[in-house]
Formats: C-alpha cells, structure tokens, sequence
C-alpha cells in the first residue's frame, strides 16, 4: 500500500487591519524559537510549508531589507534536510505603501521574489500568495482586512491582483530557478442551501475555482464567473491578460477545514443574529453545512474527488489540516484525512501529501485576525508550555511517516462532524448532550473508568466524555472501592480501561480534622491501590490533589517545584498521595487544582453568590484568603488532553488568577449583573472553620498554563448558565 507523506506547516500569516499588522511568528513566539524545526525534523518530517514573507524582510523596501532571520532559518532547514516551501504573502496585502488594490502589487511582489531567490537559488518550492480567493474575500468583499473593501469590485480587484502577483512572481522565480515549482494553496470548501436560494450555492460552488481555474489558464469568456467580472466593473482589457497569461500549479495544495462548507437558509428565525447576511436579493442566515445538514456533508474525499474530475493532470497536496478542538478531535480529523488521501492514491488518484497545519498551533482565528486578544488553538505542539510541548499527534505524524501503525481508543469513536449531534440549527436537533451516551459495556468500547459518580468532578468528567465521544464507566463507591485492591482489580479486569480518572476522596476539610482514618484512607490510600494498579495492567491513570497541601508563607503563585507544607488533614491526606502514587507509578499524572465553580453544580462557591444576592441576601465571603479558584469545564478539558497526551507527573491547573474568596464572589456578581456592594467582606476566621488553611494559596504553572484567565472563564459561566436555562425552556415548549 503507498503512503501519502506528510508534510509540515506553520502558521505564518502577516495581515494588515488599519494600520496595524498582525504577524503569527511573533505572536507565537516562533520568530525567536530556531530550535522549532529540530522538533520538526525529528518527527521525520521532510517537506514544510515556510515563510520568507515580504512584510516581515522588506517593509521598506529591498534597499534595506533584512534577511539575518531568513539566512538562520533557511540555512537550518537545509542542514536539517527538510525542503521547504516558501511562502512570500501569506494573507497579506504586502507592506504598507502598496495593497491589494495597488495595480503595481503583481511587479512589487515579483521583484521581491526575485531577490529571494538570487539569494537562495537553491529552492524549489513557492507559494507566492496563500488562499487569493479567500484573501479577497476577507479583505474586499467582507471587510475584515486591509483595505477593508465591502463591494463587488473591490473583492475582484483584489482577487486579480493576487493572481496577477503569482503568475509575476513565478515568471521572475523562474528566471533565476528555471527548475522551481508552483504550490498553490486554497481553501476548498461547497455551499449548500435551501432551494429558495439554489441560485446563491450554484454561484459559490463556481467560485470556489478560481484561483485554480486562472492559473490553470482555463478561464475566458466562456467561463461563468467572466459575466461576474464585467458586471462588477472589470473592464475586458484586464481579463484578457488572464486569458493570455497563466501558470499552472505544479502541486495545487487543497485547504480545508469543517467549517469550509456552508449552508445558506433565508429562514432566519433558525438562527442567531450574527449568521445573517445577503447578496442584495435575499437576506439569508450562512451557517456551517455540518451544523445545520442533516444528511451531513460531503467531506473531503468527495471534494477531491471534484478536484480531480475538474484537474485531471495536476498533482494535489492537502496542505493545511488543522482543527481547533479538544485533542482528541483533532486526532481524529488528521487520522480521517491522512486515511482518506492514502486510499485515493491507493487507486490512482495524484494526490501527494497531507500537511500537518499547523505545527505551533494557530492565535486569533476566532476573530478572523481582526484582533490580537492571545485566543489559541494548540497544534502539533502545544506552546502553553515554556517550551513546545509535543501532542499525541507529534507521536501520530511521527508513527505513521515511519510506516507504524498507530493506535488510541480515541479513535475507536467518530469525529463530532459524523456524530448526530453536531446538529445544532433545528429545534429537533438542540445539540442535548444525553447524560451517559457514552457509557461503555465490557467487551464493546475501550472505556475510561471514572471514580466518584456522585461529585462534581466525577459528573463533569462523565458530562465531557458524552460530548467528546470518549466511552466511560462512572463508578460510584458501591461498584469500585478505590481502597480495596481486591476491589479495583476486579472492576479493571471486567472492563478493561486504557485510562482511570480518580475523582473521588474525602472532601469536607473540616470534618477531617476529627475523621483522619477515613479521610487517609479514601484520599491516600485509595490512590494508591488505584497507582499499583494501574502500573500492573498498563492503565493511564489521572488523579487529583490539591493546594490545600501548601502553607501559604509565600508571597507568589505556587508552581508544581515549590514543597508542600499542609496544614491540616486533608492537605497531609493528598500530599501522602502524591508521594505514594507517583512512587508506584511514575507514568501517573497527577493535577492539583482549587476553587472550583461550574454551570453544572448548584452548590459551588460562584454560584452560591450569585444566587444569595439575587434574591437580595448579603453574602459573606472572606477577605483574606487568597485562591485560584478554577472552572470546571476547562478543567476536565484539560485534564483530557493531558491524559490523551500520555503527560505524567505533577501539573497545576487552575485559571490564572490570585483573589480572596470575597473578590471572587464580587466578580461574578458584577458579571451577573447583580449588586457587588451585597457581598459582605469579612475575616476568615468569622466564618466559623475548624481546619488551619493557608492565607495564600494560589496557584501557577512551570509546566503550562492550559487555562484561560478567571475573567474569561466567568463570563463562559454565565453564558453556560443562561443556555441551559434556555434549553429547559425549549424542553418543556417542544
């Protein structure tokens, strides 16, 4: 069987919004990082999509451009024995005295691709402008960046100008590297829609083409998108340079993500606001295909398939998957592509190469690079670390470019866009996630148990896993107690786990103080049966601990290094654990968390504020304590993604943040909207608690800092609360 190869990219763009550029490789730290592509080059990756860009060498001019960085990186590429494939605008306009509208852009571009490759005539691959399609589109069409058009002729203008610059910038490359090679990316993606608005999808569907079909040199008169072009304002003169003038990829690269097919549905009561929008004949809401389709869409074997049928002659390279999820979706999203590629070229279709996009993860897509608000989607590595953490897709690419099978009970299960309920747009289709969907039965699933069914902890584990389609056993005490080996062997061999999460122990700290046997043995004990066991079947196994096991004598965030000091039984209780689990088990992972508030338990801390003062009570919260308090959700997410990862040892997991307990209660009823002059600040020692605590326990990371800030997971609190406030509307309405 052949393999398709597997390529490298890294998220490189440089855009322009006003006056303020946007550059990924500074942002990501990659600009400074030479010793990302050793990481690269040890997974065996041999081809990697690479910027030389113009914005970032000659932002004034080639008179005084720089090219040390480029020099240093090119030169490591070359002794590492990766290819690169240069990229020179990369959703760009170019630097700030030229444009997307500028007529001499095509000449100013060629120029600088020239000196490029006088510089480095020994390169091969080029990709002079990345996604010219989508590019016009968001800077001519829908406004998003530089120059910010809105009309018709603005996006064509900027369109023909990008292709212009590539047929320019090719012609010059290959007068000083004859032998040099066009990789033309583009995302490709299919609009579907309601039959009222047939005649708007049957337009999209042509449009997705034409970067490839001007290059290709097949479009003319007779093409269907040359009457756009003279309506919108073309004059014929500049089209006819299109017909006369081409260049035909060497590779088309093929972009595609879940959200490049669209449905269009002039039924707006559907959906939200924010989807609507129009073409001067119908308002109509533009959704992803996937979330409002119920016969799914078409994927992309099918839109190769297209792409073949319309190319027969040019070879293909996917070159950029990426997915912005939970680890184990973006798994299964390389997997199904990879999967998909090797059996089309396993029957003769030229398709050469999947690209793994992108290798230090992605920031700001979520505002369409409009803004720099730190929003990061992790790739390949994970660089919420202090150095790039490697994923469990380093260890994918790595396998499989060496010819290994490679395997994870996640992919036992389909991707959220083959699931029923990526739906999302129906009244039928509320995208309720069932409690216990997953739940497993032994013998079917590779499950992961889960140990204390009856807490928060254990309930939001089991929630998550139902969303991400990861089977589960939920254990209560009844059907596995931890502190009985006898017991946890017995539940291990029946259901066979790749994975156990211990989220159960003692939890009231006060209590502890005059239970110390119960507390030690549910909280050290059992995790430590639970660590032996775990060693000897060849289980993953994730635990938990806390910062109740520091004394608070410092005056910064504690980090994963700093010695624990407890002061009462329940912090001696979880450091013995840590010591007796990672002693037995070096591969456990271990998290210590604190404070946590979620949408699903009406007893936590945020929502107990929230709820006194809304009725108009006072709330009394002390004011010198100092916590990191953490929000469930992201927590067993991330909590997820290490476990999928195969990340041991000590991690701290927490949103950043140092308050007492009385600014977290005031924050989140400021954010509620409630009256913050209703929480009623006090001392600690008022509050009538038996257990010694520390003063200040916050926590941070030297491992990683996974979570988001308090702020921001506040705010996703109460819009979590107010959706499922809404949907229980919905129930009881439909």
């Amino acid at each position: 069987m052949q393999q398709v190869e597997i390529w490298g990219g890294i998220e490189s763009t440089v855009n322009r919004v006003g006056d303020q550029f946007f550059d990924q490789s500074e942002i990501s730290g990659h600009a400074k990082r030479p010793d990302d592509l050793r990481l690269i080059a040890e997974m065996g990756i041999k081809k990697l999509r690479y910027p030389v860009l113009w914005e970032r060498i000659a932002p004034n001019g080639l008179a005084t451009a720089d090219w040390s960085w480029t020099d240093e990186r090119l030169n490591l590429l070359k002794e590492l024995g990766i290819t690169p494939i240069v990229g020179l605008v990369h959703h760009g306009s170019g630097p700030s005295n030229t444009s997307l509208v500028d007529p001499d852009f095509p000449y100013k571009l060629a120029e600088f691709a020239k000196a490029v490759c006088e510089r480095y005539p020994w390169l091969e691959y080029f990709t002079p402008v990345n996604e010219p399609l989508t590019t016009a589109r968001f800077s001519g069409l829908y406004g998003f960046w530089y120059p910010h058009g809105k009309s018709k002729i603005t996006f064509c203008r900027t369109f023909l100008i990008q292709i212009k610059a590539v047929i320019e910038a090719m012609r010059a490359i290959k007068k000083v590297i004859p032998h040099a090679k066009l990789v033309q990316t583009e995302d490709l993606g299919k609009t579907y829609s309601t039959p009222k608005l047939a005649y708007q999808a049957n337009f999209e569907n042509h449009r997705r083409w034409l970067t490839y079909d001007f290059l290709v040199g097949t479009f003319n008169k007779q093409h269907y998108m040359w009457k756009y072009f003279r309506d919108s304002g073309i004059q014929e003169s500049d089209l006819q340079y299109f017909a006369e003038n081409h260049h035909t990829p060497d590779i088309i690269g093929v972009n595609h993500y879940i959200t490049s097919e669209r449905y269009l549905d002039q039924r707006l009561y559907k959906y939200p606001s924010w989807t609507y929008g129009g073409n001067g004949k119908d308002v109509y809401a533009d959704v992803e295909a996937v979330r409002a389709c119920t016969k799914g869409i078409c994927g992309i074997g099918v839109l190769l398939e297209e792409l073949f049928e319309r190319y027969p002659q040019n070879k293909v390279a996917v070159t950029e998957v990426h997915l912005g999820c939970t680890r184990d979706e973006q798994l299964r999203w390389i997997k199904e592509i990879y999967t998909i590629c090797n059996n089309l070229k396993n029957i003769g279709r030229p398709i050469e190469a999947i690209t793994a996009w992108s290798m230090f993860g992605a920031y700001n897509w979520n505002s369409l690079l409009t803004s720099d608000d730190n929003y990061y989607e992790s790739g390949i590595f994970d660089l919420r670390s202090q150095n790039p953490r490697p994923t469990i897709l380093s260890k994918y690419i790595t396998e499989t470019i060496k010819g290994n099978s490679f395997t994870h009970p996640v992919l036992e299960m389909p991707g959220w866009w083959r699931r029923d309920d990526r739906l999302e747009y129906h009244k039928d289709a509320l995208r309720f996630f069932k409690e216990g969907q997953m739940v497993a039965t032994p013998g079917e699933k590779t499950p992961i148990l889960i140990t204390g069914a009856r807490g928060t902890l254990g309930k939001a584990f089991a929630k998550l896993c139902d969303i991400r389609a990861i089977p589960y056993i939920l254990l209560s005490r009844q059907d596995m107690d931890i502190a009985d080996m006898n017991s946890v062997i017995k539940v291990i061999t029946e259901y066979h786990p790749w994975a156990i999460i211990n989220a159960a122990g003692y939890v009231r700290v006060d209590e502890a103080e005059t239970d110390q046997e119960r507390c030690l043995r549910e909280n050290a004990l059992g995790p430590t049966n639970l660590a032996k066991a775990a060693n000897s079947f060849g289980v993953k196994l994730l635990t938990f601990s806390s910062d109740l096991v520091f004394d608070g004598l410092i005056n910064k965030p504690y980090v994963e290094s700093d010695t624990p000091r407890p002061l009462n039984v329940y912090g001696i209780s979880k450091m013995q654990a840590e010591k007796d689990v990672l002693s037995n088990n070096n591969n456990a992972l271990v998290i210590r968390t604190s404070a946590f508030f979620g949408p699903w338990d009406e007893y936590n801390f945020a929502n107990q504020a929230i709820g006194c003062v809304s009725r108009g009570g006072k709330f009394r919260a002390a004011s010198d304590n100092i916590v990191s308090p953490t929000y469930v959700p992201d927590l067993v997410n991330a909590c997820l993604d290490l476990l999928i990862d195969n990340e041991s040892g000590i991690w701290h997991l927490s949103n950043p943040s140092e308050v007492t307990w009385a600014d977290f209660a005031t924050m989140a009823v400021q954010q509620a909207g409630l009256d913050p002059n209703l929480i009623e600040p006090c001392d600690s020692k008022k509050l009538g608690l038996i257990a010694g605590r520390p003063l200040y326990s916050a926590l941070s990371s030297e491992r990683g800092i996974l979570l988001p800030n308090l702020e921001n997971a506040l705010k996703r609190y109460l819009d979590e609360k107010k959706i499922l406030e809404e949907q229980e509307i919905k129930t009881l309405i439909y």
